[in-house]
């Protein structure tokens, strides 16, 4: 079996200790290459080449950011398209391992993979042993697949915050504090987001929160569920806000942030399972995948593809 490992430096947990043991872990079981990236889309070019040559097996070492880069480079020949995703059609898929290197990690812990660098590779090695993977679904918006949210609106704009700070390290409180700053002075205002679901009358809402997976993401260790009933074997979650006042979104973080994840109100629109969501914007409002920032759109189309990804663990 051919890989490449593919190591963020700059991640939150990423060691050079810690790449070199995976990497002679790894060694011992596969034909191994090692890459580190060292620029903005690195990743997803040397997933893309390896997807192209054949490789059978990407590693991403990382935060959520190189898995995205991982995943959109193995799946860059589907060119975009939902319709058109056919592991035999437009060429060869290698499978994904993920160990955690960020620090929220939300995709590998959704999965099951532990967030300490050490176990993950010891849970990937056991599963290349004994030949254990499982198939993923993957949310693609405007032609970026995501594998666990995205979003129009308050959650992208947190994203643009954090994101011009590159040189802070992303923690809870750096993103608390640009939530808060955010709800009460949002960059881009609260332009109306005009929300299209299959079988249902268009919906006004000010923020739209769209799930691959429970849950959405995490505060700390605390996981924040918006749609329970989202996975990576269905269709997309939707959670959406008509009104930000500030009791509606207490009441929501609270349920959120509960056990249970059960969300109730007047202001709140939420679907589970759906197949395709389309969101317009009366004016450009900041839209992110898996916690990046892509830019501003007036129009995003979300689709749920099932069994897009091969997943080791």
């Amino acid at each position: 079996m051919r890989a490449v490992l593919i190591v963020n430096p700059q991640a939150t947990s990423t060691t050079p200790g810690g790449r070199d043991v995976l990497a002679h872990a790894l060694a011992s079981q596969v034909k191994l290459e090692v890459v580190e990236t060292d620029y903005r889309g690195h990743a997803k070019a040397v997933a893309r080449s390896a997807a192209r040559d054949g490789v059978d097996l990407v590693v991403a070492h990382g935060g959520d950011g190189t898995v995205n880069e991982v995943v959109n480079g193995a799946l860059a020949d589907s060119e975009g398209d939902p319709r058109g995703l056919d592991h035999h059609g437009f060429g060869h898929v290698p499978m994904l391992g993920v160990v955690p290197g960020g620090s929220a990690n939300v995709f590998a812990r959704a999965l099951g993979i532990s967030p300490d660098p050490v176990e993950a590779t010891h849970q990937l090695l056991r599963a290349l042993e004994e030949g254990r993977s499982r198939s993923v679904g993957l949310g693609l918006a405007d032609g970026h697949w995501f594998t666990f949210n995205s979003g129009l609106g308050w959650d992208a704009d947190v994203v643009a915050t954090v994101a011009k700070r590159r040189g802070k390290q992303a923690t809870t409180a750096l993103y608390l504090r640009a939530a808060v700053t955010n709800h009460l002075r949002p960059p881009l205002g609260r332009p109306k987001l005009t929300v299209r679901i299959p079988g249902e009358e268009p919906a006004e809402v000010r923020t739209a929160f769209v799930s691959n997976t429970d849950p959405w993401s995490y505060l700390g260790n605390r996981p924040i569920h918006l749609n329970r009933g989202c996975s990576f074997d269905g269709g997309l979650g939707l959670f959406a806000l008509s009104g930000l006042a500030l009791p509606t979104v207490f009441r929501h973080l609270r349920g959120a942030l509960s056990t249970k994840g059960e969300q109730r109100g007047r202001r709140l629109l939420r679907h589970d399972d759906l197949p395709i969501i389309r969101i317009d914007a009366a004016e450009p409002v900041n839209f992110q995948v898996d916690g990046d920032l892509v830019g501003q759109r007036t129009r995003v189309e979300f689709f749920s593809v099932s069994g897009a990804l091969t997943v080791v663990v």
